[in-house]
């Protein structure tokens, strides 16, 4: 069993518990699911730099990134730096995030958020928009196409944005739909951990210009923004370049400076 097949056992055991003791309709009835969300896809169209920055405290791969963190000042820190939008970990057990997370940054700045997780089921996207959120991520690889397209279609029937997360052809293929707003290819191999910028390359002449495209993990430089954008990427997901430093948000606002 993979690191990847680990998490989703973990995540199916940890979504029953919670429906057994907070059902759907509890979660429809915060004030947050009145608010009206940010479009992320839209802040990525209009956007020169395309940065979304993340927070992560530590990772699989990685282990400790940073233990230290305050969400809510990487939060406003990020948002100072001038980024897109904010990716925020929600998973405890694999990297030391939770639904708190999402809560502070949301309470603590104005712009689009992204709830990073491992979603597998419908509660889980009630639960984004009841804790803040303007964007889910769905991973094509963990979930089928028909899983796909009953999960985009409800957060797009709750004003989410929808980020589609794939690592290579077959996923990206059996991906493609309507309902998704982002398309992101991911360069870190979930299963063995390898990284690489040619999966974004090789992928990019085969996702449709409808949708935005997203390149995800691997990227700590300029210059490998500059070479993506070549390939009609217009969002930058970067996560641990920012957060293994003491102070993530200066250090997104440098990365920024240098890019522009």
């Amino acid at each position: 069993m993979n690191i990847l097949d680990k998490i989703i056992r973990d995540k199916r055991r940890e979504v029953d518990l919670k429906k057994s003791i907070l059902p759907i309709s509890q979660l429809e009835t915060s004030v947050l699911f009145e608010r009206q969300t940010i479009s992320l896809a839209n802040a990525l169209r209009n956007s020169h730099t395309g940065i979304i920055a993340e927070h992560k405290r530590r990772s699989p791969s990685k282990s400790t990134i940073n233990q230290d963190t305050n969400v809510a000042q990487v939060a406003k820190g990020y948002e100072k730096a001038g980024v897109c939008g904010m990716s925020v970990l929600t998973d405890i057990k694999y990297f030391g995030g939770c639904l708190e997370d999402l809560l502070l940054a949301r309470a603590s700045v104005n712009m689009p958020l992204l709830r990073k997780e491992f979603i597998i089921d419908e509660y889980q996207v009630v639960e984004a928009k009841a804790h803040g959120a303007d964007v889910i991520l769905l991973i094509a690889a963990v979930l089928t196409q028909n899983e796909i397209k009953l999960l985009s279609q409800l957060a797009k029937s709750l004003d989410l944005d929808v980020l589609l997360e794939v690592h290579n052809k077959e996923e990206l293929q059996k991906s493609i739909m309507p309902s998704l707003d982002m398309l992101g290819v991911n360069n870190r191999n979930l299963k063995t951990f390898k990284v690489s910028l040619e999966t974004s390359k090789s992928l990019s002449r085969l996702i449709p210009n409808d949708f935005v495209k997203v390149s995800e993990s691997g990227i700590s430089s300029i210059e490998a923004i500059k070479d993506l954008k070549e390939f009609g990427y217009r969002g930058f997901l970067i996560g641990e370049n920012f957060m293994k430093t003491e102070n993530p948000g200066k250090s997104a606002t440098e990365f920024i400076q240098k890019l522009n």
